[in-house]
Formats: structure tokens, C-alpha cells, sequence
């Protein structure tokens, strides 16, 4: 008899707990419009230059640490997407955020809200990654795992708002108010703009055209230096070769290093190949160059003829790829850098060099 009103009791107190529990479930839309996603990169690198600051390499971003085993990031993505309002935010940890992001907003790849203006167009505003270039940052987004010395020179993040425009299937527009050049907060009371026009070809890939237009120039400095960058480039995939095609051109005003009325220039490009050998293991490689003589994106150093110059220098890559799933890969990569003659700004073996070697071993996991 006990044990008949214990279970009795026990059913009564369980009704509640399961009245509540279908009643939340039907307050719940079957296709809730919030996702989150993942995604983490582990490396080991190896750098033939020991004259990288903070235990950095030059050109720090993916794997910027020598004979080290490191976590290049773990970043969980939240978004939520709906009929008239959508957000999305990216939280990271790693090296890459440690040696390539904003300070403050360390931890933040990117956080912003949109709101639909109407069917076709969509405003939303925040942090967001960059609009500009060719390479995205991370190992996944890339044929390669490094990522080259113009994607280095890029912006990686920014901030403002920007209005999306999709009047076709193939064709996206977006039109960007931000606060500067690779920069979440402004450093002085002017706004710039950037353009980023993205048009499928259809399952084959896309061609990509962006700009920006904006005066960086700190509060206190008299002298403007008006910034005009341009970015173009195309992907493409004929059956199992993928190629990748793009380049920069950059202008400013009073930067020339000999006379600072006068502008200065900069241009950049590179070439990507990726072939599938066999199934889930390809082969790549990838060729680039820079050239920033007057340096208003690289910065000045002095040459081995007591010169003032900018960075000039081309770079070559070549790696293998083993996907074990889709959503994973592991890289064996190598890459050479190569300066000009004059601009050893490497150094190894207790001597100043113009080149460095490189080696990476990279495994991620998207989830």
C-alpha cells in the first residue's frame, strides 16, 4: 500500500514538470532562427628568422610563433537570422586574434545587428571583418594556411554600417560608412567608404571588386593623407583545379618619402592554385608580390644603402592537404619570403638576410 501512494505521489509531482515542459516546447518555433558554429586550428611552425618582437615572426598572423606547437584560434559563431532582423557574433581565442586584432576588442572578430529596409536590401551595423581583399584570415577560408604579405597589409576588421543589396541571385552589393582602416575605433572625426560588388558565375565561382576611400590621418597632424585602395579578384574551378586571381592597387596623398607633397603609391597581387590529387587529398600553391616603395602601408626602414624605403618582396608557397572529413583538413605547408636585395630585415644565423623559409603544419575542425 506504500509503495502504491509513493508512485501516486510520484506521478502527481511529476504533471507539472511535464505540463511545463510541453508547454515551453510548443512556445518554442519548430525552425528557431539562431545558429552557433565553430571552428578550431592547430599548428606547429618553424621560421628560419629570429628577429620577430613578442615572440612574433614578421608579418605575424596565422601560426606567428617559431618551433612551437600553438592554437592559431577557436571561435564560436552566433547568428541569428530572421524574417526582418537578423545579428550575428563571433567570439575568438588564439594566436591570430593576439598578434593581428584590435586591442580593446580583442576577443570580438565581429558583432553586428541588420534590420530589413525592405525585400531586397538589408542595413545592419557593428564590428564587422573586412570588406577588402583578396584572402580571407583564417586557414579554412584559403587554399593555403599563411596567409601572403599583401592579405598582411589588408584590413582585417572595422566598424560602422552597411547596407546590403541583393537584386539578384548573382549579384550582391554592399556599400560600407566605416571608421577607418583596419580600425574598430576612430582615431579622428572623419568617416570613410568602402564598396564591396561580389557576381556569381555560377557554380564555377565569383568575381569580386572592392575599394576604400578614407583620411586615417591622426587628431593634431596638419597634413591629410587621403587614402584611395582597390581590390579585384576572381575564383574559379575547372573540374578539379581551383584558381584564385586578385590584386591591389593603393594611392595616398602626401606620403612620397623624398617630398611629402607629392602621393605615393603601392600594388600588389597574387596567383593560388589548388588541384584534387586524389580523392580527399589535394595539392597546392600560391605565388605573390608587394610593392610598397614609399611605405604608407608597410612603414619606412632603412636599407642596406642608408636609404629610406618602403617593403618590396615576393613570396612563394607550395603545401599538401589531407581531408579526413569535409568539415576538417591537415596541411603540410612551406613558403619562402624574398625582399628586395637591400631590405634584409630578417635575420638568422647572427646575420641580416633578405629571405626566410618557413614550415607549417596546420589541423582544423569546423563543427
Amino acid at each position: 500500500m506504500a509503495k502504491k501512494i509513493t508512485l501516486v505521489c510520484f506521478v502527481i509531482f511529476l504533471i507539472p514538470f511535464s505540463f511545463r515542459a510541453q508547454t515551453l516546447d510548443s512556445l518554442i518555433p519548430k525552425s528557431f532562427p539562431i545558429s552557433i558554429t565553430g571552428y578550431v586550428d592547430a599548428d606547429y611552425a618553424y621560421y628560419t628568422d629570429s628577429m620577430g618582437t613578442t615572440d612574433y615572426q614578421k608579418f605575424p598572423s596565422v601560426s606567428p610563433r617559431s618551433n612551437q606547437f600553438g592554437m592559431n584560434i577557436l571561435m564560436l559563431t552566433f547568428s541569428y537570422d530572421a524574417e526582418k532582423v537578423r545579428a550575428v557574433g563571433t567570439l575568438q581565442f588564439g594566436d591570430i586574434p593576439k598578434s593581428t586584432w584590435s586591442a580593446n576588442y580583442n576577443y570580438i572578430m565581429e558583432a553586428h545587428a541588420g534590420v530589413r529596409v525592405f525585400k531586397k536590401l538589408w542595413l545592419d551595423a557593428g564590428f564587422f571583418r573586412t570588406h577588402f581583399g583578396t584572402e580571407g584570415l583564417l586557414p579554412k577560408e584559403n587554399f593555403t594556411s599563411s596567409v601572403s604579405v599583401p592579405t598582411y597589409f589588408e584590413p582585417y576588421y572595422e566598424s560602422g554600417i552597411r547596407l546590403n543589396y541583393n537584386p539578384t541571385a548573382k549579384l550582391s552589393i554592399n556599400l560600407y560608412l566605416l571608421n577607418g582602416y583596419n580600425m574598430y575605433e576612430d582615431n579622428n572625426d572623419k568617416k570613410s567608404f568602402g564598396i564591396l560588388v561580389s557576381y556569381a558565375l555560377g557554380d564555377k565561382g565569383n568575381i569580386n571588386y572592392s575599394n576604400y576611400i578614407g583620411d586615417d590621418t591622426p587628431k593634431g597632424d596638419s597634413v591629410s593623407h587621403n587614402r584611395m585602395m582597390h581590390n579585384l579578384y576572381l575564383n574559379y574551378t575547372i573540374k578539379k583545379l581551383r584558381i584564385q586571381i586578385g590584386g591591389d592597387y593603393g594611392i595616398q596623398d602626401h606620403s612620397a618619402i623624398t617630398d611629402n607633397k607629392k602621393s605615393a603609391a603601392m600594388y600588389s597581387g597574387l596567383a593560388s592554385l589548388k588541384y584534387e590529387l586524389a580523392t580527399r587529398v589535394f595539392v597546392y600553391g600560391r605565388g605573390d608580390m608587394f610593392n610598397d616603395s614609399e611605405g604608407f602601408l608597410s612603414g619606412v626602414i632603412l636599407d642596406r644603402d642608408l636609404i629610406l624605403t618602403g617593403l618590396k618582396g615576393w613570396g612563394a608557397t607550395i603545401g599538401v592537404e589531407y581531408k579526413p572529413t569535409d568539415n576538417s583538413y591537415i596541411r603540410l605547408e612551406g613558403r619562402k619570403i624574398t625582399m628586395d636585395k637591400n631590405e634584409e630585415i630578417f635575420r638568422w644565423d647572427d646575420d641580416y638576410t633578405y629571405s626566410r623559409f618557413e614550415a607549417l603544419v596546420n589541423l582544423g575542425i569546423s563543427f
